[in-house]
């Protein structure tokens, strides 16, 4: 009896491969557009002001994600400010900077930047509009 009757020949294995290799990258081609067409509409990219664009250039030149994350990405050494508009508001972050450190003993300190009203109010603009971003319920602890 042959291999070419009905056994599991090289060529069919070869067929396999390139036809699975091109399904797969079509699949994933696919799931490329349907991404980046949802992209605009989960980040709110319209509602991208000149607030918020300053605000992110105090966030990257103070160093925030050293310490802090910011929707899942960044240091886990202090909390999560994606929501922290929506938990604590726009005052109380403000409040909260100003007043670092805090000086409590055994507890982590946050260093004080001496930021401007503007560049407070800056951050909290960019806080909030990160705070909008569709992160499909991320972090999964509203506390971060």
């Amino acid at each position: 009896m042959s291999q070419t009757q009905g056994g599991f020949t090289k060529q069919k294995a070869r067929n396999i491969f390139w036809g699975g290799s091109v399904f797969f990258a079509l699949l994933f081609t696919a799931l490329i557009v349907n991404t980046e067409q949802h992209i605009p509409q989960r980040s709110h990219a319209a509602d991208i002001t000149p607030a918020v664009v300053r605000g992110k250039a105090v966030w990257e030149t103070r160093n925030c994600i050293g310490c802090h994350t910011l929707l899942g990405e960044g240091a886990y050494f202090a909390p999560e400010l994606g929501n922290v508009i929506e938990r604590r508001g726009g005052e109380f972050v403000k409040a909260w900077i100003k007043a670092q450190p805090s000086g409590a003993p055994g507890r982590r300190q946050m260093p004080n930047f001496n930021l401007s009203e503007q560049q407070l109010d800056d951050l909290v603009e960019f806080l909030k509009w990160t705070g909008q971003v569709n992160t499909e319920k991320w972090p999964p602890n509203i506390e971060g």
